[in-house]
């Protein structure tokens, strides 16, 4: 994967009390008719030929969450994951990234880790997402997240 900077949002629909904001992803000055959920393209990285992950949020003070977003240029959105709790405040910074997963903070004094696969994998309902971490109802998944301690800082 690669950090990429060729996908910026238009926003078309404001927030609500009980919805996100929506906007449309444009890829390098490009429409590419997908909207998703959110209004603040934290980062965005190239998966493979035609997959991205967007990191979304929605700039709400004192209550922010990320959505994480997979898509396909030409299928649309693969999946969506959403992290964070009521009055939880968190800051998105990426801490590595490799060939199949992208490590970073959030919220929480953890290191959260999101792997991808090309083809879905068997999501059993109630098991395996750490505690803040929502996903709509279905049986499958392409993403996979995990959160380990941070490592303690040396002074």
């Amino acid at each position: 994967m690669q950090q990429v900077d060729s996908i910026t949002l238009v926003k078309v629909r404001e927030a609500t009390d009980l919805c996100q904001a929506q906007s449309e992803v444009v890829l390098s000055g490009k429409s590419t008719g997908i909207t998703v959920p959110g209004q603040v393209l934290e980062a965005a990285f190239h998966v493979n030929k035609q997959r991205y992950i967007l990191f979304l949020t929605d700039d709400v003070i004192f209550e922010e969450s990320l959505t994480i977003v997979l898509l396909d240029i030409h299928d649309g959105i693969k999946e969506i994951v959403r992290l964070g709790n009521q009055y939880s405040t968190g800051s998105f910074e990426v801490q590595a990234v490799t060939a199949d997963s992208i490590s970073f903070r959030f919220i929480g004094d953890c290191l959260w880790t999101i792997k991808t696969a090309d083809l879905p994998h068997l999501r059993l309902p109630f098991a395996s997402d750490p505690k803040g971490v929502k996903r709509e109802v279905g049986i499958k998944k392409y993403m996979t997240v995990s959160a380990a301690p941070a490592p303690q800082k040396v002074r």
